[in-house]
């Protein structure tokens, strides 16, 4: 019987710079660790690149003062509105340096008492002890510190998020306040950016209906190059993430085709067909802070075609406690390995596969490939995962250890 399900690996590759061909080297790590470590590259196998591995070798950057020159260009005015971005140093903070540059006055709308992806701006005791309704009540600075006091930091990263946004002012030029309805914005100008990720066509919706005169998002600032530079046409400055201080990476461009060449060149190269995809932020909460991790637009922005789609699932727990609980032990196997084989296409809404939520494969592949090869020091920007697509059906032992290994075992 085979003993080995899913199998992650993390894989190390040289520090990649600008113009590197990183497809070849991707392709050629992967080939050095098959040989090395002794281990069988299977069908369908799915081989994880981390975006800013991308987007490095491409040189997608783009600096402060060309976000500031596009900004410009979209919104002619002196004053700007700023409306629910993320508390990050990495995601947002130096946008917003670029911002407080290109304009006069900023007012920065921060939603409270989190922001969209769960990071506290106060504490939810506080809030309810002052008696601050989030669903309707606006705060300026002066009621969020004479109600809650100046001194809240965040649980992770110890940043007092409301003194780190004040510091990119130019001319204390930046007024925050806090709301949870975007159109708070609107009492101070009717030019507004919705810097939201996930929100922000509701946003931007919102905004529109209740008269504003210009509206963009993120998304669509830096979508095409300013001075010859970096830019995501699809995405533009989401995604993007600190690279110096006064640059930023964007997401990867023509992500499909990177994708398929590596593909390819692991066909040609190894005559298996393997999946292939770009991830960057995985999709998963924090079970003690409730920040919800997905900072990124997505969580695969490209990938090849047989990572399309949902799971589809059924639950062995369920058959075994069911329909199946009544057979011989020496059957029940055998037996449930025959209603895996002969499950349907659609399981959604069957009690058979209650609890197996049809989520995305790239959500999922592209999660666990986040969290396996982290953000920090490890060095694993290439995730190989196999036996995915397997289940309990599947009773070959192939892809654990080569054949000469097993012949020595």
């Amino acid at each position: 019987m085979r003993r080995i399900g899913v199998h992650v690996r993390s894989l190390r590759t040289p520090i990649i710079r600008e113009g590197d061909d990183v497809a070849r080297i991707v392709v050629d790590t992967l080939l050095d660790s098959l040989r090395e470590d002794r281990y069988e590259l299977m069908d369908r196998d799915v081989l994880a690149i981390t975006e800013s591995l991308v987007a490095r070798a491409q040189g997608n950057y783009v600096t402060l003062g060309e976000v500031e020159k596009d900004l410009k260009a979209k919104f002619p005015g002196e004053e700007i509105g700023v409306v629910f971005p993320i508390l990050s140093r990495n995601r947002f903070f130096l946008i917003l340096k670029a911002i407080a540059r290109a304009f006069s006055r900023v007012y920065l709308l921060l939603s409270y008492p989190y922001d969209e992806v769960g990071n506290p701006i106060m504490d939810m005791e506080q809030m309810d002890e002052a008696g601050i309704n989030p669903g309707t009540d606006f705060l300026t600075e002066e009621d969020y510190h004479r109600l809650l006091g100046a001194g809240f930091k965040h649980p992770f990263t110890g940043i007092n998020y409301i003194e780190l946004y004040k510091s990119a002012a130019v001319n204390d030029n930046i007024v925050i306040g806090f709301a949870n309805d975007p159109v708070a914005v609107l009492r101070f100008t009717q030019d507004v950016l919705a810097a939201d990720i996930h929100s922000r066509a509701r946003t931007k919706r919102l905004l529109r209906k209740a008269g504003a005169r210009r509206v963009f998002s993120l998304d669509e600032i830096c979508t095409a190059s300013v001075n010859g530079d970096g830019y995501h046409p699809q995405f533009g400055l989401l995604g993007s993430n600190f690279a110096a201080e006064e640059k930023l990476k964007l997401f990867p461009r023509d992500g499909q085709a990177f994708v398929e060449s590596v593909q390819e060149r692991v066909k040609i190269l190894t005559g298996k067909h393997v999946e292939v995809m770009i991830y960057g932020d995985g999709a998963f909460k924090d079970p003690v802070a409730k920040i919800w991790e997905l900072a990124d637009p997505v969580v695969a922005p490209a990938y090849t075609s047989g990572l399309d789609g949902t799971t589809n699932e059924i639950k062995l727990k369920y058959l075994a406690d069911s329909e199946l609980s009544g057979l011989p032990k020496g059957e029940i196997d055998e037996a449930m390995k025959r209603r895996i084989k002969e499950k349907k296409t659609a399981l959604v809404g069957q009690m058979v596969a209650q609890g197996t939520t049809p989520r995305r494969l790239t959500d999922l592949l592209g999660s666990l490939a986040d969290l396996s090869s982290g953000s920090g020091d490890k060095g694993t920007p290439v995730v190989l995962i196999q036996g995915y697509f397997d289940d309990y059906s599947v009773d070959d032992s192939a892809g654990s250890l080569t054949s000469a290994a097993r012949e020595v075992i």
